[in-house]
């Protein structure tokens, strides 16, 4: 908005409708990774959605970077669900959980790599941040082309087996639905911690940037270093539905961290980020299996697709935090936060995840 000399209200646009590309993509991508398969799904979405992003660095008018915002949101979401199947096709019996621990793993590098490269990018000059991003996502398609390897009569035997079977739609399954609201719940006051909660840290608890990007970036190094030695110890000691009320507690309990009088601020927030990063590891590897032994390879991208949309309308929210935090005040947004997450657990708990 800065560059084009727009207020900063179009930023807010602009980042809605992402959201709503996202969610268009996420249900397409679904469909298409039942009809087409997750390979395929991968390459053409990498593909189009990076040369896309070529194009959106060299536009300047409002309303078409207002329609590419869509477009861009909707590929690189119709990747998502496809990329979830992909991880359950190549994972081997009983290992679903730790797999896509791994992908997390993978998923939480690249996030911070790119943040640290992206901010270099954008300070020489911005408009290269969306070419560099565009052709990094072109290479991520052609490498999928190159040294993924197909699952050979993986579709066709797939076809030939649902002709005799009633294929269940995730829009009829009333446990899934109810887990992909409970999720959405979840997701929402997960994007609140990266999107407001650094906010809060500046304005309220005059943290500094730097100081606040080294409290944040303390969540990757975390995940990267113990997630998958965790998962590894605890998985099947207990119920998955064990690990996510777990998990979506230990969030809740950090969000009341922020409401603490800031006398020692630092020390509040890294607590706080400590806490929501072990919350986070204990439910999210549970939630992304679920998923999975709930779908099977008839249906899997409609689940993931229902998974992906939760995330995606989680996105938008945070607008709504900021709002909530200007009219009444932080603390009633994280006061707001735990107890929602409260809610959730508790859904979550009640929630009979073994039945069929």
């Amino acid at each position: 908005t800065q560059s084009l000399h727009r207020p900063e209200s179009d930023a807010g646009i602009i980042i809605s409708l992402f959201g709503v590309g996202a969610i268009l993509g996420a249900a397409a991508g679904g469909k298409f990774t039942d009809m087409f398969g997750f390979r395929p799904v991968q390459i053409f979405s990498s593909v189009i959605g990076g040369a896309l992003f070529l194009v959106f660095s060299q536009i300047t008018n409002f309303t078409m970077l207002c329609v590419m915002s869509v477009l861009i949101s909707f590929f690189y979401d119709a990747f998502r669900p496809a990329n979830f199947a992909a991880i359950a096709a190549y994972s081997s019996p009983g290992m679903e959980t730790r797999s896509y621990s791994l992908n997390r793993l993978a998923t939480n590098i690249g996030f911070s790599f790119g943040i640290t490269v992206g901010g270099l990018i954008a300070a020489f000059n911005y408009k290269l941040l969306f070419i560099v991003d565009g052709v990094v996502s072109i290479l991520v398609g052609l490498a999928i082309f190159l040294l993924l390897p197909s699952v050979k009569g993986f579709r066709k035997a797939a076809i030939e087996k649902a002709k005799n079977i009633v294929v269940r739609k995730p829009w009829q399954d009333g446990i899934f639905i109810k887990f992909v609201l409970l999720t959405t719940v979840f997701a929402t006051c997960f994007f609140l911690m990266f999107r407001v909660v650094p906010v809060f840290f500046k304005q309220e608890w005059h943290i500094n940037e730097a100081m606040i990007g080294l409290i944040l970036g303390v969540n990757g190094a975390i995940i990267a270093l113990l997630e998958m030695i965790m998962i590894s110890k605890i998985e099947n000691k207990r119920s998955p539905k064990f690990y996510i009320v777990t998990g979506v507690l230990i969030v809740s309990i950090s969000f009341a961290f922020l409401m603490i009088p800031k006398s020692i601020p630092i020390v509040l927030a890294l607590l706080c980020v400590i806490g929501f990063t072990f919350g986070e590891m204990f439910s999210m590897p549970f939630i992304n299996t679920f998923v999975i032994k709930r779908s099977n390879e008839f249906n899997r991208g409609q689940y993931a697709a229902g998974f992906s949309i939760a995330w995606s309308i989680a996105q938008i929210t945070p607008v709504a935090g900021f709002y909530l935090a200007e009219k009444l005040g932080y603390n009633m947004l994280w006061f707001s936060s735990a107890i929602m997450l409260l809610f959730c657990a508790y859904g979550y708990h009640k929630l009979k995840l073994d039945e069929t």
